[in-house]
């Protein structure tokens, strides 16, 4: 499944950068990229434990950049 999502709040491209590498790092993400200038992400995975998978992802976005905000399209 592909997602496209809002995030706000990364401070630079190497932050965001970073943050992708891992949000990578999650099981069952299949690819993703994050674009600073456009504030996007999007987001490439399996669809099983969808709920589950979202949870990891804001984990992860919290603990790598607290001040970001992500919203879906």
């Amino acid at each position: 499944m592909r997602k496209i999502f809002k995030i706000k709040g990364i401070d630079c491209a190497n932050c965001a950068a970073e943050l992708e590498r891992s949000i990578d790092k999650i099981e069952n993400i299949k690819s993703v990229s994050i674009s600073f200038i456009t504030e996007r992400m999007v987001l490439e995975y399996d669809e099983k434990n969808e709920k589950e998978l979202m949870k990891q992802l804001k984990k992860v976005i919290k603990r790598e950049e607290p001040d970001a905000i992500l919203e879906e399209f």
